[in-house]
């Protein structure tokens, strides 16, 4: 079983109180990579681009230093690398100002081999791109085609909701070939006009994929699984910790999640309610755990918790 990423890479300086505070790489599934980096070590391949600049290769770099492969990783010659400005407010969380080349953007046009015990992530605008939908609908295809388990975040935000009518049929495609999607009550939100996660679930993703988890901050997390039945539902619990900064919070339940999938072995076979308790316990201490940092993904001293 491997691990396999695809999605976009930025790199990310951090304010408060308009202030730089840290600058760190980034990107959704980037963050969620290097904290399984971090915490599995083996068995992971990123597949994304860079700019041709030292921003890039210190993207490139932090990726093999926290053992994840870039053999598959694009540098578009002649660009600049994505920059994300994040200011965090007094409850330390974040607004985004993106400075991206989404038009220049490109990815590798060969895969690596997907198995199906293998777990593929995806998601965020990169996996609906228009500039290289063509090159990440064939990669989705392929794994799903391959028997893959693959997860997809939705992480839809509110910059790309004037594109909506043009990317919706590649976000509905993403559904169709994903066996679990995943998001928040707000990306939903955003998308559909609609609070009632529940409409949400039987209109709109259920006709694609059965499984959806909901993430709600505080509140409980839901995991629908079927239209006739109510969802699972999962307290969150918080910890005493201060909260430095929910930057990656999200990209984290996603690292947590696969890990506990990874260490369970688990494929596209039937979860259990009881797998669902624990999967979702797991997602919520890699999302608790980099709340306390400035980073983006969890410290190498999570291991030992573990």
């Amino acid at each position: 079983m491997k691990i396999i990423g695809i999605g976009e890479t930025v790199y990310d300086i951090i304010f408060r109180d308009n202030q730089p505070q840290r600058a760190v790489a980034g990107g959704s599934t980037y963050n969620a990579m290097i904290s399984l980096g971090r915490t599995i070590g083996k068995d992971l391949l990123f597949i994304s681009e860079t700019g041709d600049d030292r921003i890039g290769r210190m993207i490139i770099s932090f990726l093999r230093n926290n053992n994840i492969s870039t053999d598959y990783m694009t540098v578009n010659k002649g660009t600049k690398s994505h920059i994300s400005l994040a200011f965090l407010d007094e409850n330390n969380d974040a607004e985004y100002t993106f400075y991206k080349d989404h038009e220049n953007a490109s990815i590798p046009d060969t895969f690596p081999k997907v198995s199906r015990d293998d777990l593929v992530l995806f998601g965020s605008f990169f996996a609906v791109n228009p500039m290289i939908r063509p090159l990440t609908s064939k990669f989705l295809h392929m794994a799903h085609d391959a028997g893959a388990m693959l997860y997809y975040d939705v992480n839809f935000r509110r910059p790309h909701l004037k594109d909506l009518p043009v990317i919706m049929p590649n976000i509905e495609e993403n559904y169709r070939m994903a066996s679990i999607v995943r998001g928040s009550s707000d990306d939903f939100q955003i998308m559909y006009g609609t609070s009632d996660m529940a409409e949400i679930y039987r209109k709109y993703v259920e006709p694609f994929c059965k499984t959806l988890i909901i993430t709600d901050g505080a509140k409980p997390v839901k995991v629908f699984t079927s239209p006739d039945e109510d969802p699972l539902m999962f307290d969150v619990h918080t910890s005493n910790d201060a909260i430095v900064s929910t930057i990656g919070a999200g990209d984290n339940f996603n690292a947590g999640f696969l890990y506990g999938l990874y260490k369970q072995g688990k494929d596209n076979n039937y979860i259990s309610p009881s797998d669902w308790e624990q999967l979702i316990a797991t997602a919520q201490r890699f999302s608790q755990a980099v709340c306390h940092s400035i980073e983006n993904y969890v410290s190498t001293d999570f291991i030992n918790t573990l």
